[in-house]
């Protein structure tokens, strides 16, 4: 625990225990046809830095279309919810969750923010920040990672859980059905979760946002390997991986792969591994799932969760929805 009230951090991902779970999950994905790599690596403090450039790029819709939402939204959406405590799942620089901290805090019934990430960083900048824009507000970040440490997210009263950037759609089905479970797994029963989700649509417009073109992507994509560089003692040359990106309809979904441009052999001693690459073959290291209402609903009803509110941006490229326990719901969702 890093205290320094009213800022107070709880850190789980710390040295030799987050290795280890790296290596195990690097040997696995690479060992796989085809081979994969965790998408969650990619999110040192270089590579948040990056990502943060990526959302302000013209072609990235995807970061413009949920925040307008929230503008337009947010003070609706803390009125149905009433959160004493907001819990930023993925939170990153905080840019977003900033706009349900305002309305929130107007209404009276916000004491606390929980900023949830992998990376200690950017918990810590955005925590310093928060407090010199919204005085009296108390901090409780934590480190950890969504499969083990959930939990571990302390009970502040009444909460409203972000998901914010359709993060949940780096998840397969399975997957997001299996998560989702988990953060219904911590919510009461008074207790929302919003979560933010990319809608389906044209080809084009989802190859521009994945693949820009002033390839501030492709280097993120690349930095993934420079993090299994540093961490594991891997010597992956970075100029020899090409990024790609492309879109598969039947998944709905686009998927994000390194490409050897030559044959290779890349030795990872913090995983025990030698890996032989051939010529074009492709490592993925990201999928992005895009959904309908329908499909999120299906995966949310699986999890024991149900929709209160659908809001989306005018082009219904981007839907945030506010969902409750299905137990709680009473009425009809609305539109």
């Amino acid at each position: 625990m890093i205290s320094q009230a009213p800022i107070e951090l709880a850190v789980y991902t710390a040295g030799i225990q987050r290795r280890r779970t790296m290596a195990d999950e690097v040997r696995r994905s690479l060992m796989r046809q085809p081979r994969e790599l965790p998408c969650r690596y990619f999110y040192d403090d270089h590579g948040s830095a990056l990502f943060d450039q990526i959302t302000e790029l013209p072609e990235y819709y995807l970061t413009r279309a949920e925040t307008g939402i929230l503008q337009k939204h947010g003070r609706q959406i803390a009125l149905m919810a009433q959160p004493a405590a907001i819990v930023e799942l993925g939170a990153g620089s905080c840019t977003k969750s900033r706009l349900m901290i305002a309305p929130a805090r107007e209404l009276g019934s916000l004491q606390h923010f929980v900023p949830f990430d992998i990376s200690l960083g950017p918990v810590q900048q955005a925590a310093k920040e928060l407090l010199n824009d919204f005085p009296g507000l108390h901090v409780y970040g934590v480190v950890g990672e969504f499969e083990t440490h959930l939990e571990e997210i302390p009970r502040l009263g009444r909460q409203l859980l972000l998901f914010l950037g359709s993060t949940i759609g780096n998840l397969d089905d399975a997957e997001q059905v299996g998560f989702l479970r988990r953060v219904r797994g911590i919510m009461a029963a008074e207790d929302s979760l919003l979560l933010g989700v990319d809608l389906v649509k044209d080809e084009r417009t989802l190859h521009a946002a994945y693949d820009d073109s002033l390839g501030v992507t492709a280097e993120f994509n690349r930095n993934l390997l420079a993090v299994i560089n540093r961490e594991l003692g891997a010597d992956f040359d970075l100029g020899r991986f090409q990024h790609t990106a492309r879109y598969d309809p039947r998944r709905t979904r686009m998927e994000m792969y390194l490409r050897s441009l030559s044959p290779q052999r890349v030795q990872i001693p913090g995983a025990d591994l030698v890996v032989d690459l051939e010529e074009g073959e492709a490592i993925r290291t990201e999928i992005s799932v895009k959904f309908t209402r329908e499909s999120i609903e299906r995966s949310m009803s699986e999890a024991g969760l149900e929709t209160r509110a659908w809001f989306t941006d005018a082009q219904q490229r981007f839907a945030t929805v506010l969902a409750v326990p299905a137990s709680t719901q009473s009425g009809s969702p609305a539109r």
